[in-house]
């Protein structure tokens, strides 16, 4: 019987490569499952179709519309997922295992779904504030961020074969560039039928999803400077990568991050008996075997006081003796095999390096009992635990990392040895440290974070709700200084800029306007021809403004203000304790302002105008004392689409609330949010 080929898609088409290819088996059974070529494959086509059809199409997209196309997708792949998890059991994965890399991956796309809503309904992004450049106001500066016109090339680790591709393409697909999926050949096979889905979805537009499934020689050949690439895997074989000629001669971005030896620390406070102890003989348990101990962010370096050195290692190795290896498909079994024979031959090495120098406390290289599996055709291994008394002499346990369920107990004598201990890894991903005392947290983590990505403090406080020291969020950034790469994933908004060209552009207020569409203070005001509370969302244009009718203060007003309110600061109310402050005499309320302010700019009869979202950037530049009088200055300043619910079409409208006195000087300022309602209710 033949062996099925892994497919490319490629210029919108599925395509197979040439020759026999190389075979993939299943981790369990040892059985081929398929194989993988790019003999014949032409890359360039990859690069041209993504450039000529992927990024024009999802440039021309707004914000919204790439959002929603995210949700709708995360929608779809959520129904089909029990496919993926079918297809991930041939990786050696439970369901727990498989349940972090599909449906984690696809909780990624919806968290960068929801970033939309920090981003305008525009094809491009308005980064920051407005930054004045002349004395008189009529130049000033800005900067937006525009989607890259090239293509994003992700090239992956084989232990996440779903989230490693999720995670990453929602990100460029959110920014408005398209993506070509380099998957480990390991276990492509899976990224395969996970792209089909996509493809067949129709959701995407063409050429924003591309997949080159099998060796990658050559893939990078093509980059150009609006290109980015990121790489996940040895940080030999990126740094290789990075150093291309077409890399450097392009100014190419590429985005590193590599396998590091993570870290979880216990306080010396968390003695046995404590909740803090037991949590963090659970989390080690979970790192260790979780994926079989396949994961970037797996724990390969426990850190615990010389004191609790012992207890540890008795009750990590009575919660590893619990580990039930086997066919995942099989009740009870907690951990599955490595991802293939040639990755357990690679493991198996670095234990042996690992053993010259640290003793072996747990487990075995042997054949021990599996369930529902045989050893010899599946790449099992045990888990395994080594001791390692002198961590801050011994360099091997801080450089050799053994890419599975491998993990080494590292004695420290006090605090500041643990934060040594830990640097000594050269970079990672992220650590963890254990404890209820929260200075000891604090003097961990201002001590150890200038060498690793994240870090989990974990207490009984926020056990219940944490995710857990492995699991990186899409809204926070994932990646670590030094030996992990020094890259920067994720990162919710932060990490949407990656894929964006930054552009500073400098011009009149009124010429800024146009571009950003957002109103830029001292820009020209448009007569909108009547209230815009009158108005549809539709009709408000930018910089539509209207001056409001004229108040004057009094004393009256700040002491009922203060009775209402309940707010009797003395600056409003006692005019005998103003001495040596800023004030000159009894001061109204800067909430009373604003409030004054919507009663001179809220019109009161019904209209398409549904209700007040909030308030933004609410200043109060200069006193207002009992004589003065204000008027406002309502000006639309950014428009700001919504989904459709409870059956009403809406968007919210900024508006600038500009409050001036009498000697047309700003007296306070602030952003309100309104909702209205759309005229078309399609």
């Amino acid at each position: 019987m033949a062996i099925p080929k892994i497919k490319h898609y490629i210029g919108g088409e599925w395509i197979e490569g040439g020759g026999d290819g190389e075979v993939l088996h299943n981790a369990i059974t040892g059985a081929p499952v398929a194989a993988h070529t790019i003999e014949g494959i032409d890359f360039k086509v990859a690069y041209d179709h993504a450039r000529s059809v992927g990024n024009p199409a999802l440039r021309k997209m707004t914000f919204q519309e790439r959002g929603l196309m995210l949700k709708a997708l995360a929608f779809h792949l959520l129904e089909k997922k029990e496919i993926f998890y079918d297809s991930s059991k041939a990786t050696g994965a439970t369901r727990i295992d498989s349940w972090i890399d599909i449906e984690g991956g696809i909780g990624n796309i919806f968290s960068n779904a929801s970033l939309r809503r920090q981003f305008p309904d525009l094809p491009y992004h308005v980064d920051g504030e407005t930054v004045g450049l002349s004395k008189g106001g009529t130049f000033v500066g800005h900067h937006i961020m525009v989607p890259k016109e090239g293509v994003a090339i992700h090239i992956n680790a084989f232990n996440f074969p779903i989230w490693g591709m999720l995670e990453k393409a929602a990100v460029n697909w959110l920014a408005g560039v398209p993506c070509i999926i380099k998957p480990a050949e390991q276990t492509c096979y899976l990224t395969e039928v996970m792209v089909k889905e996509i493809i067949d979805s129709g959701i995407l537009p063409e050429g924003s999803l591309q997949l080159v499934a099998g060796y990658g020689n050559g893939i990078l050949d093509h980059v150009d400077s609006q290109d980015v690439v990121t790489f996940t895997g040895s940080f030999e074989t990126g740094k290789k990568l990075k150093t291309l000629p077409q890399i450097i001669e392009n100014s190419v971005p590429f985005n590193l991050e590599a396998d590091s030896l993570n870290c979880a620390v216990l306080g010396e406070d968390a003695t046995p008996g404590t909740p803090e102890f037991d949590l963090f003989i659970k989390e080690v348990r979970k790192e260790i075997t979780v994926k079989c101990g396949q994961k970037c962010t797996a724990v390969r370096r426990i850190i615990v006081p010389e004191k609790l050195t012992e207890d540890v290692q008795i009750a990590l190795g009575k919660a590893l003796a619990q580990t039930t290896i086997g066919d995942p498909d099989v009740e009870g079994v907690r951990m599955g095999a490595l991802a293939g024979k040639e990755q357990l031959e690679e493991v198996t090495k670095r234990v042996a390096d690992l053993a010259k120098t640290s003793e072996m406390v747990y487990g075995t290289l042997d054949k021990v009992d599996i369930t529902g599996a045989d050893w010899d055709k599946g790449a099992f291994i045990s888990p395994i635990l080594f001791l390692n008394q002198k961590p801050l002499k011994t360099e091997e346990v801080h450089e050799i990392e053994a890419f599975g369920p491998i993990s080494t107990i590292l004695p420290y004598k006090n605090m500041d040895e643990a934060i040594e201990i830990s640097k000594k890894g050269k970079g990672s991903l992220c650590s963890s440290i254990t404890t209820a005392d929260d200075k000891l947290a604090t003097e961990y983590v201002v001590g150890a974070a200038s060498h690793h990505g994240r870090i989990l403090v974990l207490n009984e406080n926020c056990a219940k709700e944490s995710t857990g020291h492995g699991s990186p969020m899409p809204m926070l950034t994932h990646g670590g200084p030094g030996r992990a790469g020094g890259g920067e994933e994720m990162g919710g908004k932060r990490g949407v800029m990656h894929y964006m060209q930054r552009t500073a552009i400098q011009g009149s207020p009124t010429t800024l306007t146009e571009i950003t569409q957002q109103y830029q203070y001292g820009g020209e005001y448009k007569d909108p021809g009547q209230h815009m509370f009158s108005k549809y969302f539709e009709e408000i244009e930018i910089g539509d403004t209207v001056i409001t009718a004229k108040r004057t203060v009094t004393e009256s007003d700040i002491v009922n203000f203060s009775n209402v309110s309940w707010d009797h600061f003395y600056a409003h109310t006692d005019e005998t304790s103003l001495e040596g402050t800023t004030f000159e005499r009894r001061v109204a309320h800067g909430y009373f302002i604003l409030s004054a302010a919507a009663g001179l700019f809220v019109q009161a009869k019904k209209g398409p105008v549904l209700l007040n979202y909030g308030l933004e950037e609410c200043r109060f530049t200069k006193p207002v004392y009992p004589g003065m009088t204000i008027g406002v200055r309502l000006t639309a300043k950014e428009k700001v689409d919504q989904e459709k619910k409870d059956d009403i079409a809406k968007g919210i409208v900024k508006f600038l609330v500009d409050v001036y006195d009498e000697t047309d000087e700003t007296v306070a300022i602030a952003t309100i949010l309104t909702m209205i309602k759309k005229k078309d209710q399609s």
